[in-house]
């Protein structure tokens, strides 16, 4: 039977769905009614299902004919996929765009620089990971992504290229019902050391590198949306990064803590980087999303 299908026979059939009629499918494919019909026929006789009813002047798609036209659509727009993808390695765009996120990049401009890449290339296909601490790196490295975005601590390794994009800034918070939110003036490392520290950790290792941990009780987490539950639910504190935690605080969730000069740790805004290794520069899309992601 798949021997027999043709994709001009489903172009007719998506035609003449789309436009009522089989002379009006003709007219829009420019071909003779007759081709149409004759066409229509042999796919009916093929394939062993009755499309139409053809009782009156129009003809009429049966129950089968409706749900072969939407697998017609799919079986087209995949073919159309598919030429696009083939014709823009022919001219050097990658087959595939990559990408492995570090948990805390912002998505806003992440989504904005990538309706634009698609509004050049709308058939590239896209593939996303979400990672753990320091997992976009690894990705890299293991040749499973094309860019890495996110945080490269504690400094850039030798053997990537990185553009800084932005920068984030982790505030210390704890729920409101939280004992550390219930302590008065600024918090020291003796308030805040018996408390559980939620450590959003790498999975490379049993334990990953810690960064900015004051507390000697840990929780880690891969995960950044787990951690904020958690968080949340007043099982811990944590620094997070402001955007993620703005409408908690502004909703009285969450309290930002403050610390004393002696407990703050790690302070200051982190770097989000877009990187690849020296070794294996991005192709054009990749270079295009780039430049767009530096515009900022």
């Amino acid at each position: 039977m798949l021997g027999t299908l043709t994709f001009d026979q489903l172009r007719i059939l998506v035609t003449i769905a789309d436009t009522g009629s089989f002379s009006a499918a003709g007219r829009d494919l420019s071909r003779a009614q007759s081709a149409i019909s004759q066409s229509v026929a042999n796919l009916e006789a093929n394939q062993g299902v009755q499309l139409f009813d053809r009782p009156g002047h129009r003809p009429e798609l049966t129950e089968a004919g409706r749900v072969l036209v939407e697998q017609a659509r799919l079986v087209l727009a995949s073919a159309a996929r598919f030429e696009a993808v083939a014709a823009g390695t022919r001219t050097g765009l990658e087959p595939v765009l990559t990408l492995a996120i570090d948990p805390m990049v912002p998505s806003e401009p992440l989504i904005q620089s990538l309706r634009t890449l698609h509004d050049e290339w709308p058939q590239l296909p896209i593939s996303f990971s979400t990672e753990e601490l320091g997992g976009a790196l690894r990705r890299l490295r293991s040749n499973e992504a094309a860019l890495a975005i996110g945080l490269l601590l504690p400094q850039v390794p030798e053997d990537v290229v990185a553009l800084p994009l932005s920068t984030i800034e982790l505030v210390p918070v704890a729920a409101s019902q939280h004992p550390l939110a219930q302590i008065p003036g600024l918090l020291t490392r003796a308030d805040l050391e018996p408390h559980v520290q939620l450590v959003l950790s790498s999975g490379a290792t049993a334990q990953g590198p810690d960064y900015g941990v004051l507390s000697s009780a840990r929780w880690r987490f891969l995960d950044l949306g787990r951690r904020l539950d958690f968080l949340r639910a007043g099982f811990g504190w944590c620094r997070m990064p402001r955007h993620l935690v703005k409408t908690d605080l502004e909703e009285g969730r969450l309290v930002e803590l403050k610390l004393h000069d002696e407990a703050t740790g790690q302070q200051g805004a982190l770097t989000i980087y877009a990187a690849y290794l020296a070794s294996r520069p991005p192709g054009p899309a990749g270079r295009r999303l780039l430049a767009k992601m530096m515009e900022g």
